[in-house]
């Protein structure tokens, strides 16, 4: 392999499995959200303590995602130093801000409040504590915004001119709208949320088909799990389907190739404009990585459609083969979201600011031999970070709410409980 293939190798690896941790993350922080208010704010105790055991239990295998996830990202970003410094020389001018305020916002803003909403069980009001975890709603989804202004300007470069050969930011509304980025930005939130109603729906149904004792909590969730992946499911083939005009005006190679027509034309055009080269990325990879999502998107959606009315009179936890089905499907989620991370990156081949700036220009002056050991490095570490999440993942989900020790700690001994919590002094931490 080039250098350039090993760079790319390694970066396609590495943003490919922290994909992975983003879209679970993204996927079940609302969910939890959602769980934790209707806990805090539930009058009578029984059902409330139900509630209550059911976020932390959701909760806490949001936090084990959450951290080994984090880890993932924190190497990312040095990779632009490290294999492509060409992109960082051209385009650092424009896309340092919002990468340095995904970096603000993901690393101390939400590591901030998920921090105080996992050490304020039984400390914090019960107004602030839900506050929080919205907070931490909020700033996932800002972090991932900020993310996508980047890899935006990537895919359809805009507001910016070119002096001597850097790239410097002219009209940062332009920016911060760019088609690009935010019907990107709809469809990766209604994907995260499929994920995460898909996840609460199949681990819920596993519980309820093995005969668990929290029998209420579980089907709550699988309720929420399904509902949420039924719309979002939806949702996200049609705003998926939103993009292919963007992509037609934007990256005519791409849509030709997704289309299977008109390949030679463009690629004609594309020569006439930029000069002699290929313009055509692997299409074997872009046509099956979008098929790849495709089916399963549209079958998700009508899986989830079907699972919803099975909800009436409990038919979806007494017919076993669809509970079981609901926990196959878990996986298949995930699949989808990389076959679309693929597209969107593959298919705008040779670049990697379109139009300006190529893949070869763009790769640092480093050894084949330093980059074959570092591609090496990165990607044993990051499937070692990989089957840690994953393991610890499912070995609490099986375990169940028993063994949840977010939140396990008890009230101090002057703290209001009941519902006039809010009303009652709060001790110091």
């Amino acid at each position: 392999m080039s250098a350039a293939e090993l760079a790319r190798l390694q970066f396609a690896a590495t943003t490919g499995i922290h994909w992975l941790f983003v879209i679970l993350t993204m996927g079940l922080v609302p969910l939890v959200a959602v769980l934790h208010t209707r806990a805090a704010y539930t009058r009578d105790p029984a059902t409330r303590a139900v509630r209550e055991r059911g976020t932390r239990f959701w909760g806490q295998l949001y936090v084990i995602n959450y951290a080994v996830g984090i880890v993932t990202g924190l190497v990312m970003e040095f990779q632009f130093g490290l294999s492509w410094s060409g992109l960082s020389r051209f385009a650092g001018n424009v896309f340092g801000a919002p990468l340095a305020l995904e970096t603000l916002i993901a690393f101390f803003a939400e590591s901030t409040f998920l921090g105080m909403w996992i050490f304020g069980w039984g400390r914090l009001r019960r107004g602030v504590h839900v506050t929080l975890i919205w907070l931490v709603a909020l700033t996932a989804y800002a972090s991932g915004y900020w993310i996508l202004v980047a890899n935006g300007f990537m895919q359809h470069p805009v507001g910016f001119e070119v002096r001597d050969g850097a790239a410097y930011l002219t009209d940062f509304g332009a920016l911060l709208t760019n088609s690009a980025s935010l019907t990107a930005l709809g469809h990766i939130t209604l994907a995260a949320l499929t994920t995460g109603g898909l996840f609460l729906a199949g681990v819920s149904a596993w519980h309820l088909v093995r005969g668990t004792d929290e029998q209420e909590l579980f089907r709550t969730s699988l309720r929420l799990g399904t509902w949420v992946a039924m719309v979002a499911s939806f949702f996200v083939v049609v705003v998926g389907e939103m993009q292919r005009p963007i992509i037609e005006r934007t990256q005519p190679m791409k849509h030709a190739v997704l289309e299977g027509s008109g390949v030679a034309e463009v690629r004609r055009r594309l020569v006439e404009q930029y000069g002699p080269g290929s313009y055509v990325p692997p299409e074997g990879w872009v046509r099956l990585s979008m098929d790849t999502m495709t089916i399963i998107g549209n079958t998700l959606s009508t899986l989830t459609f079907i699972a919803v009315f099975l909800l009436w009179k409990d038919r979806l936890v007494r017919w076993r083969p669809a509970a079981h089905l609901m926990t196959v499907l878990v996986p298949f989620a995930f699949i989808a979201s990389v076959g679309g991370w693929v597209v969107r990156e593959v298919g705008r081949q040779p670049w990697l600011v379109y139009g300006q700036l190529t893949v070869d220009d763009a790769l640092s002056h480093v050894s084949r031999g330093s980059l074959l050991a570092s591609c090496v490095v990165f990607v044993t570490i990051f499937v070692a970070l990989a089957v840690t999440d994953w393991t610890l993942i499912t070995r609490f989900a099986l375990r169940g709410p028993a063994a949840t020790q977010l939140g396990a700690t008890e009230p101090l001994p002057d703290e209001p409980t009941g519902d006039t919590a809010d009303d009652r002094p709060v001790p110091a931490l």
